[in-house]
């Protein structure tokens, strides 16, 4: 049984151009372990504060802020940088650290030395790494799959994603419950350094950027004005920046209304969650068709519209629906599925099409510059949602953000640049 089994999966990764390649399995490989630990550490962190820490709705802010000021200072010459070296060195080094991070924490709560401000510390680092190594791995990507296999491949990865997204928060819920939070960021930690390990085995063939002799400054202009001149990447710039500037405000706060507003328990929160991953899992099965039959544009389009409704009905949870506290969490859970499920049909398109219009030799700044013009003005969100929630209450700052998702998405749909686009 186990061999007729063995030569089905060989027979069909020979059929695959992407699944024949070992480079490609380990690189998928890797990713699935930094998704799994991504989405422990991704409640785990933000309870560490909440539940440890008594963090309040300004705290939360400047926490989630942190992660996204370092696009502000590093994101620009970062594209400079990628684009006169090598790539697979870079990410191999953001991982680690993103790793050693990490592992500080649980360190810092055994040492009784854990603060918001160390926290605050953890998320820029954190920030950093996604700055540089974010840009490398989508460089890396381009380069082992080719532009013309990019949505193919992000689709196969959104699949394992949805399984990282359908498990790890339930497991983090437990282990938060039972171990503490810091245990649980301490499995994301490991989940990085062994991704880092099986990245070194990754052997692509990447040329030695050829020595510009030119200032900085002036590639850094370069991709301004290189984005500048498309169209269609100025649309997405500001159409994915303002959706930043709602989610980082969104991000900063859902812990703080899933806990305090609706009163659920880490473990209810991590099962809630967990219902993300069908959405994740929805969506990579139906990008395929939808950009074959609509575009790019009007998938993307469609993403954005799964966010607002997530959007737009957050807040307007009661406590009790029903009069029953597991209704509200499934309330929750079914928003987590719709804006979870949005997410992955706006940014796959969106990352495909920067790509298609960009040629290699400005991948990496066009891709820093977009980073930059499209997450540096996050942490205004993220500290403004955390001002109106201390002032007002967390349900009004919710409501702010749900009417900046509906007037972003009318927008995006005027759009003609992203609209007009065809298979």
């Amino acid at each position: 049984m186990f061999t007729t089994l063995r030569r089905q999966i060989t027979e069909r990764w020979r059929g695959d151009p992407l699944l024949a390649s070992p480079d490609f399995r380990r690189y998928w490989a890797s990713l699935v372990l930094t998704s799994f630990g991504g989405q422990i550490g991704a409640l785990a962190l933000p309870l560490c504060a909440v539940l440890l820490l008594h963090a309040t709705p300004a705290q939360m802010g400047i926490l989630t802020a942190c992660q996204a000021i370092p696009f502000a200072f590093f994101a620009l010459p970062a594209g400079v940088w990628l684009d006169r070296n090598r790539k697979q060195p870079i990410l191999l080094a953001t991982k680690l650290l993103h790793g050693l991070t990490l592992a500080s924490i649980a360190v810092a709560w055994w040492c009784g030395l854990l603060s918001m401000p160390w926290l605050y510390g953890v998320a820029a680092t954190l920030g950093v790494c996604s700055v540089i190594g974010g840009g490398a791995e989508q460089i890396f990507l381009t380069l082992m799959v080719g532009r013309e296999r990019m949505v193919e491949a992000q689709s196969r990865f959104a699949t394992t994603d949805s399984v990282s997204r359908l498990l790890a928060p339930g497991l983090a819920g437990v282990l938060i419950q039972w171990l503490t939070a810091p245990v649980a960021i301490l499995v994301d930690a490991f989940a990085f350094l062994v991704s880092a390990w099986n990245l070194v085995r990754v052997k692509v063939r990447e040329a030695a950027p050829v020595p510009t002799g030119r200032h900085p400054l002036h590639d850094i202009q370069a991709g301004f004005a290189f984005i500048w001149g498309q169209p269609l990447l100025r649309a997405l710039a500001w159409g994915a920046g303002i959706w930043h500037l709602l989610f980082y405000g969104y991000s900063a706060l859902t812990v703080l209304f899933a806990t305090r507003e609706l009163g659920m328990s880490a473990g209810m929160l991590g099962m809630a969650q967990m219902l993300g991953g069908i959405g994740v899992f929805v969506s990579s099965q139906v990008i395929k068709p939808l950009n074959a039959r609509y575009g790019a544009g009007v998938t993307m389009l469609i993403g954005a519209a799964g966010t607002a409704v997530g959007f737009v009905l957050m807040p307007t949870i009661p406590r009790e629906l029903f009069g029953s506290a597991h209704a509200t969490t499934a309330a929750y859970a079914a928003l987590v599925f719709f804006f979870d499920c949005g997410v992955m049909l706006f940014f796959i398109p969106y990352q495909a099409l920067r790509q298609r219009v960009t040629p290699d030799e400005m991948l990496g700044r066009m891709i820093s510059t977009m980073r930059f013009l499209t997450i540096a003005v996050a942490p205004l969100g993220a500290l403004a949602a955390g001002a109106v929630a201390d002032s007002f209450g967390v349900r009004t700052a919710l409501a702010c953000i749900a009417a900046g998702s509906v007037l972003l998405t009318a927008g995006l749909f005027a759009s003609r640049a992203i609209r007009s686009v065809r298979p």
